[in-house]
Parts: C-alpha cells; structure tokens; sequence
C-alpha cells in the first residue's frame, strides 16, 4: 500500500526545513550521500575559482557547423587545439515514451558515450533538462497556467513527473566510467527560473511553489533513487538587479551547490555595449549572493549567435567577466544552420570563422581553462 501524505505536510518540509539547518560546509556538496568522486569534483572546483573558470560548450562532441556524429570532432578543438573543459547536454525527450533522441535530436545512447569520453579525459559533464509540459503534453515553452501546481505533491500530475524523473534517475545512474565509477554531473534544472518562456517561470507559479518543486526533485532524486552523483545548478535568467530579486526564488542552500545565470549577446557590440555593462553587473549581484549562501558561481548559458563581431571573446565577453571569480562558463550550441530560423545558429567558432584569431587570445589567457587544463588539476580526485 503506498503511503499517502497530507499535501501541507510537503509544503512545511519543503519549504522550511533548510531554515533549521546549519550552514553548508563551503566545501561539501548539499547531498551528504554524495560519491566521493562528486565530492572531490565539488571541493576542487571551489579551488580552482580563484585561478580561472572552465569554458564550456553545449554539445561539443555530437556535432558542429556542417558535420554530425564524426569521431573525436569538436569546433572548439579545431580552432584552439583543446577540446572545452565543461560539456553540456540536455535531457530534453528523455521523459517521453520510446523516445530515443533528445531534443536537439542526440542519441541518448550516443550522449552517454560522449559524456563519458570527456569525463575520463577529465572534462566536467552538465546537464540540462527542457521537459514538456506535463499538464498538456506540448513542449517546455508551453506556459499553460496551472502547471506547476499539477506537478506538486497531491497535484493531479505529481505520479506522472515522478515517472518523469524515474527515467532521469537511471540516465544519471547508468553514466560510468570503465572502472564503473559513477560520473559526476552538474544537474541545472528549471534552467532560466526567472524567466516567461517555460512552464516553471514566474508567470506560472508563485516563489513558494516553485521552491517545493525543486525540493522535491532534489529530495527524490537523492532520497528516493539514490543519486548521488549529483550537483545541483540553481539558474536564472540574467535580469535581476538585487540579491534579494535574485534569491527571490532559491530553494536554501541545503539543495542547491552552485549559483548562476543566463545571458546572451543581442545587438552590436561595435554600437552599443549593454551586454558588457549588464554582464559585469549580474556577476556583482552573483557574487553578493554566493558570500551569503556559500556556493560556487558560474554563467551556465551565454554567447552570440553566429558571432559576427571579430573580437567578441577578448573584447566582449572576457571583459564582462573581468576579475570575477567563476566555476564555469558555458557558451552554447554549435547547430549551423537553422532551417526554422532560417539563419545560421552556432556560438562557439569553427576553423575560418570571423572570431576564431580572437577565440585563440581568449584560449590562451590565463583564466581560461579548458580540458587539457581541467585535466591536470585531477578534478574527481581529493587533494
């Protein structure tokens, strides 16, 4: 017989049960559990802030302008020598029925083969998750109210994301090296939380309902599926402008490892540069917010689209970062072109692009790391 609770007992565990808890110890992940592997992960990475953050690059090794599923390819290897250090992918499909592609259209057979060539390299695996709207079966971009609540315990859905994230939990548990360790992954669920786009934003549930549905993914998850390979990215999009706005939201500190935001190049830098100014001021905000909380930072989405300006990387975005400390940043896809769209859709650059010279300044300043750099600080390793 399955037990059944009362919803309001969720709520008052869900929503207060960090305000009883001590501070997290700076340098252990929230679960406790966790596999010494995603410990070590979690402490090096804490370290190495202070020399530099990790670039990353969402579907690096699946496919890049003009060439899909090519042995060892990677745009990002081709124009700087080194592969990225972090590797992004997303979970998008994975809850529907006999479904094998994700939403970008990977393989879930072929993305498990790739995070796992990069995690034994020594790279940093991240992964994202657009799932569909569970109240009417349409995409993640389908903001039909009444759709968190649904999903909540003792909503009308709550069985059917459970199910959902039955099939999360073997994905992350069947990731494992040769030696059948289990592969540490930087978990960014409900990713842009802040924004209208997606069915978790601000226009579709209230601060307190959200902060329920993110503990109990993390509860279950952790509790109930025993993933502890696990480190769990809080996300927003990149328009706060206080602390408070930006933890408006947050879930306490003993279910989230890392702060970060999204934020993405619009318009021309040569004319206009509010993305830098914007960029440098989240990352003050950030930075407020994680000597409150204790968690690392990154910028887990950023870039521009086909990056037609020469010198964006050194002259832009490298700027915009300036002496603050990061985990990581991560630019995204590398799709070409775009036939929906009708445009070319890539953010990262390929061999004879108009911003590779500066790509390679951007590589080889000090604080970028990429894998070669990642793999040398032994980052699954307590030191």
């Amino acid at each position: 017989m399955k037990r059944r609770y009362n919803k309001f007992f969720w709520i008052t565990i869900f929503l207060w049960h960090h305000h009883t808890l001590a501070a997290q110890d700076l340098f252990l992940p929230c679960d406790k559990d966790a596999t010494k592997e995603t410990k070590a992960l979690y402490s090096n990475l804490q370290k190495l802030q202070a020399k530099g953050f990790l670039f990353g690059h969402q579907d690096d090794l699946a496919y890049g302008v003009n060439w899909r599923y090519e042995k060892d390819r990677s745009d990002v290897k081709e124009v700087c020598g080194d592969y990225p250090a972090v590797y992004g992918w997303d979970l998008g499909g994975l809850e529907r029925a006999n479904n094998d592609n994700n939403i970008d259209g990977v393989p879930f057979k072929k993305m498990k083969q790739f995070i796992k060539e990069g995690y034994q390299r020594g790279g940093v695996i991240t992964l994202s998750w657009h799932l569909d709207n569970p109240l009417t079966g349409s995409g993640a971009w389908d903001t039909t109210h009444g759709t968190v609540a649904s999903v909540l315990p003792g909503g009308a859905n709550h069985e059917l994301y459970k199910s959902w994230l039955d099939k999360v939990a073997g994905f992350i548990l069947s990731l494992k090296a040769d030696n059948k360790e289990l592969i540490p992954v930087l978990f960014r669920p409900f990713h842009e939380l802040t924004g209208t786009w997606f069915w978790w934003g601000t226009n579709n549930c209230v601060a307190d309902q959200f902060k329920i549905l993110w503990r109990f993914t993390n509860y279950y998850l952790k509790e109930v599926k025993k993933c502890h390979n696990l480190l769990y990215v809080y996300n927003t999009g990149g328009d706060f402008k206080t602390k408070e706005e930006y933890l408006d939201r947050y879930p306490g500190n003993d279910v989230v490892d890392i702060i970060s935001f999204d934020a993405y190049q619009y318009g021309d830098p040569s004319k206009e540069d509010w993305f830098l100014k914007n960029t440098s001021r989240a990352l003050d905000v950030l930075d407020s917010a994680a000597a409150e909380t204790n968690k690392l930072t990154a910028i887990a989405e950023t870039g521009f689209e086909a990056i037609p300006y020469a010198t964006w990387w050194t002259g832009v975005l490298q700027k915009a970062i300036g002496t603050h400390n990061l985990s990581y940043v991560l630019v995204w896809r590398n799709h070409g072109y775009n036939e929906y769209m009708k445009k070319m859709h890539y953010y990262a650059p390929y061999k004879g692009q108009v911003s590779e010279n500066d790509f390679i300044q951007f590589f080889e300043a000090d604080k970028t790391l990429f894998e070669k750099d990642a793999a040398k600080e032994n980052l699954y390793q307590a030191h």
